[in-house]
């Protein structure tokens, strides 16, 4: 199963998580802080730890870590564990970061979703938030419980991803043209690559790891109907006809799929979603309409995710997190100037 590429028994990972309620479904580390990048991000040793922490039962979690962990909070700790829920349930990406944490001799942040909110992200795209991270090899998954629905969605989303990218790529491409396009499907429209995150974000993730993106999707390739995978020259071909790409528009997640149809659905019109893709699968700008479809989904998450962010970490932290990003920015700019 692809996903055994993103299992990870790190002792470090687990001593930071001792700190923390046990009580999670999914928890795993992502960044720069867990994978080697390439820029700005290289340097692992002093970089900030991201992780997220997946629990069936939020309001629980957050009762039992505001005791364990109370400072981590923002003032919206004096709200209670319900208001603290209801708003990572119902504002932004779905997510309740505590960021700028020193745990266990490391900075850190972590973000705390619902089981049930993730396999929907996962499953449908509802924001390609958290989804998007588990898209990438630069993540190690620390715990993960029995959930089936759980390992089921998680599977789901990478074959989407390799679906999406499919759509957005010419007929006969690189592993590494593929791999940069899954790696990119979650910053598409994301406001914080124009402001505050380094632009070569993407190819900094991907050049490293190859052989990572290599062992998370390679089954999935082989297995795949629509692709010749050619492993030894590291190329890929894909069915390009409008069947093909109907077939494939017609698997992409529910969200996307709606997001496409908003696009293209002329005013009056009311078309259902099918027949939309089954005009989008015979327009030559059938990637660039995905494309599009993907930025809507992000750029809304992306704004409301930041705009939370700034009430869940309060205004010291947050001013501090978006000066660092703003270096990091910075620095990734020195690097390119001759």
């Amino acid at each position: 199963m692809a996903l055994q590429a993103l299992q990870s028994s790190g002792v470090t990972f687990r001593k930071i998580l001792s700190h923390f309620p046990e009580e999670l479904s999914l928890a795993f580390a992502y960044g720069s802080g867990v994978y080697r990048q390439a820029g700005p991000n290289s340097d692992q040793k002093n970089a900030m730890m991201d992780f997220v922490f997946t629990v069936d039962d939020p309001v629980g979690w957050h009762s039992k870590n505001l005791k364990k962990n109370r400072s981590h909070y923002s003032l919206l700790k004096f709200l209670g564990p319900g208001i603290i829920t209801s708003i990572q349930n119902n504002y932004g990406a779905g997510v309740y970061y505590n960021s700028l944490v020193m745990c266990d001799g490391r900075l850190i942040k972590y973000g705390v979703i619902s089981t049930s909110i993730l396999i929907e992200d996962l499953l449908n795209w509802n924001n390609l938030y958290v989804a998007g991270r588990l898209q990438k090899p630069v993540v190690k998954i620390v715990v993960m419980n029995e959930n089936v629905s759980l390992r089921a969605a998680l599977d789901k989303n990478l074959r989407s991803a390799v679906t999406a990218a499919f759509l957005m790529l010419p007929e006969s491409f690189s592993e590494e043209d593929l791999f940069v396009e899954i790696a990119g499907l979650s910053y598409s429209g994301d406001f914080r690559m124009v402001v505050g995150e380094d632009k070569t974000k993407v190819l900094n993730i991907v050049k490293p790891n190859i052989a990572h993106f290599r062992e998370l999707y390679g089954s999935i390739l082989q297995e795949n109907p629509q692709v010749v995978y050619k492993t030894q020259q590291g190329r890929l071909e894909i069915d390009k006809s409008p069947e093909g790409q109907f077939t494939q528009l017609m698997t992409l997640p529910k969200t996307l799929q709606q997001q496409i149809n908003h696009i293209m659905d002329p005013p009056g019109k009311n078309r259902d979603v099918e027949e939309t893709l089954f005009q989008v699968a015979h327009d030559p700008e059938c990637g660039d309409v995905v494309r599009l479809g993907l930025s809507a989904i992000v750029r809304r998450s992306s704004i409301r995710q930041s705009t939370k962010g700034i009430f869940t970490a309060g205004i010291k932290k947050s001013v501090i997190y978006s000066s660092l990003k703003l270096h990091k920015m910075w620095k990734g700019w020195l690097r390119k100037t001759p």
